[in-house]
Order: structure tokens, then sequence, then C-alpha cells
């Protein structure tokens, strides 16, 4: 089964792909990523994948005859793709050269580029899932790509926000946050020419980084080339900079927010990348629980601005551990 139920509650879609359940669990010293499987090429640096277990496709089966009135159903139709940082099965994206992940950048606007394309999608999330805290099951280094036929809730209440603010003050919503964290100056973890990284003033995770844009664009293919390099390094050092908050790899989950596509005019959103690291200490996860879960209400057990002092020690760790 692969296809789309709307809930009536909240006004969203929900994937059911129950085919997802068959996955083989992969031999302990066997890994389709790595070369020699047989699945990708024998030398690559990075590249691009189609998943073979995808939860939506370009030529999804027909519905289940399970709507009625009020229960609506839609073919699960889009686009999911693994996407490799290295043939080195062991290494983490913090540990690839600056070089390497500049390719990264490049791919990633490859394939963004390449999913557009299709006028069924209408918003392509790019994202990586690191570490068993948030269920990775495949520790080869990896991300993912999917394109959805539908813009996600969250997305859809975010670009609401935006407009909304642009409608009333004529100004970026995002640009404004930015320039409101920069004056505060508490939770800037760094910065380059173009991106800055800090913990937003709202944060929902402890160390709940953000990566956003200096300059108000709205896709990762708007950025020339220098801005595509500073990306690389902003990306980069902002996951060593979690590494470096315990001495180990951080479990975290990643998500590109971009304009949607094929949607419209999205002038009035604004690039930015957000960590989801579910870590609050060295040996404690922050579970969602009932209020996060059941109610959207989130609950940050710490103290943001406490967190990113922690945080700019942490990057400046990672800075001088790499000269």
């Amino acid at each position: 089964m692969a296809e789309l139920r709307f809930n009536p509650m909240t006004q969203d879609w929900v994937m059911i792909a129950s085919h997802r359940q068959n996955r083989p669990q992969m031999p302990k010293d066997w890994c389709p990523f790595c070369p020699g499987s047989g699945k990708v090429p024998d030398e690559f640096e990075v590249f691009e994948y189609d998943n073979d277990f995808p939860s939506m496709m370009q030529n999804p089966p027909a519905p289940d005859d399970v709507a009625t009135d009020l229960f609506k159903t839609a073919p699960c139709y889009g686009k999911c793709e693994v996407i490799l940082y290295s043939s080195n099965h062991t290494i983490t994206l913090p540990e690839l050269s600056q070089a390497h992940v500049e390719k990264l950048v490049n791919l990633w606007c490859e394939r963004f580029e390449a999913i557009k394309k299709d006028e069924k999608i209408k918003y392509v999330l790019i994202f990586e899932n690191r570490g068993e805290a948030v269920g990775v099951t495949m520790p080869h280094p990896h991300g993912q790509i999917y394109g959805y036929s539908f813009i996600p809730k969250k997305l859809e209440l975010e670009f609401a926000s935006s407009k909304k603010h642009m409608e009333e003050t004529g100004k970026c919503l995002f640009c404004d946050i930015i320039s409101e964290e920069k004056k505060e100056d508490k939770r800037v973890i760094f910065e380059n020419d173009d991106f800055i990284v800090f913990l937003p003033f709202w944060s929902e995770y402890p160390y709940g980084i953000m990566v956003a844009s200096k300059s108000h664009k709205q896709y990762i293919t708007d950025f020339n080339e220098s801005e595509r390099k500073n990306l690389a390094a902003a990306v980069r050092e902002a996951a060593g900079t979690l590494d470096c908050l315990f001495g180990f790899p951080f479990p975290y989950m990643m998500c590109m927010h971009q304009g949607a596509v094929n949607s419209g005019d999205m002038g009035h959103h604004h690039f930015h990348i957000e960590f989801f690291p579910p870590m609050r200490s060295k040996d404690k996860i922050k579970f969602n629980a009932s209020s996060e879960t059941g109610a959207w209400a989130h609950c940050n057990p710490t103290c943001p601005e406490e967190k990113a002092v922690e945080l700019r020690e942490a990057h400046a760790k990672y800075i001088s551990e790499e000269k």
C-alpha cells in the first residue's frame, strides 16, 4: 500500500506506506552504499541514488478503495532520493573537507533543479537523519531529498507567517529575525560572509541551531558560487560544532527550508536550515512527549542563551581542531 490520506482535523496529508515495512534487514558486513555493493559506482565522491523503498513514487499505485465523502485519499505521488556524502562508510559530514562539502552543495542544487521540473511536485525537502537516536539504521553518510505533491503543514504555516509579515510590514520576517538576533548577539554561534548560525530565541530543542542566509533568497539554487562555498562551510561547521559539544557524533535531523515550487510567488520566504538534535545533555535524550506530540506545544527544558555559550565554545573547539 502506498497512498495519501487526508486528515480533516489538521487539513494535512499523511503518507501511508505500509510496503516499507517489508524492507530487508541489511547484513552487518554489507552496505548498499559502499563501492563493491553493485548498487553504486566503484568510485565516487558524492552520488544520487534513487531510494529502493520510497514513500512516494512518480508512478504510484491507485489508492485502496477506502475513501468516503469525509475520508479522502490520493495517489502517493512524489520522488524520494538518497544523497550519498562519500564512498567512505565511516566518515561524517564535519570530517569531510571543505572542497568535498562544496561538491555536496552542488549536488543538492542539481537534484533540486531536476526534481522541481516535475510540475506535480509542490515542495522539495533536502534533509539528513543522523544517529540511532533518531532511528537511523544505515550509518553510511547520507541524506535524502523528498519531492512532495503537496506542501506539508509545517511549511504551509511558515509560508503563511512570512507572507503575512511582508504584507503588514513590507519586510521579510526572517530578515527581521536575523537582524534581531545579531542585535541581541546572545544566541549567535558563528557567521561567515553569507550565512549566520544561531540558536533561535524560540528554540524547541536545547541545541536546535539554525543556518540562515544573510541575503534574502528563497532557494539553494539562487546562491552564486561564493555563497555556495560559504553555505558548505556553514553546514560543515554547524555539524562539527554539535560533535564537539560532548566529544561524539551528535545525532540530529537537519532540514532545509526553501520556498515551495510550482506554487506561485515565494518572494516572501527566506532560505534557512533547521537542526533538530534530540540530546539535551551528554547522556539524556529530549523526547517529544504528550505536549509536543499531542498539542504541538513544545517545551525546551533549557535556556537558549546559556546553551548558546556552550555552542560557541564547541564551535571554537571544532575550528581549533581543524588547524
